[in-house]
């Protein structure tokens, strides 16, 4: 964790001493978190997809999944190109591989260094956000 995502919790636990939001539930979203910072479960993940915007914290990788769960593919996309690294990487061959671009998922599948999934797109899905929240 980086210094200033600890002052940042810090002043969040400090401003609600009760800490009835929780220290996961932080108000910037520019502050992201690691799966094991952010603990939330696969049905915590999924019920969040009732709500207007993705919760705070989530990486773009997690986010672009939640769009994806909320049927926005194309605020999913912008949102895994925000992450460069394997977790966007991954995602973005999810992605195209859903929209039916078989090459480019196969491109970015290569990136992130996994192979070219062959189960079913909500499996992947699944899968993927599993791993994302440490929860595999």
């Amino acid at each position: 964790m980086s210094l200033l995502n600890a002052l940042f919790l810090v002043k969040t636990f400090l401003a609600d001493p009760k800490n009835s939001a929780g220290l996961r539930k932080v108000s910037s979203p520019t502050t992201l978190l690691t799966a094991s910072e952010l603990d939330m479960t696969l049905d915590e993940f999924r019920q969040s997809l009732t709500a207007t915007e993705p919760p705070a914290g989530l990486t773009h990788a997690l986010t672009g999944l939640w769009w994806d769960g909320k049927g926005d593919w194309t605020r999913a996309h912008e949102s895994a190109q925000q992450d460069e690294g394997v977790e966007g990487s991954w995602v973005h061959a999810y992605l195209h591989r859903k929209e039916g671009d078989q090459g480019n998922a196969a491109y970015w599948y290569s990136r992130a260094g996994k192979p070219i999934c062959r189960e079913p797109l909500d499996k992947e899905w699944i899968s993927i956000v599993k791993e994302f929240l440490g929860t595999t």
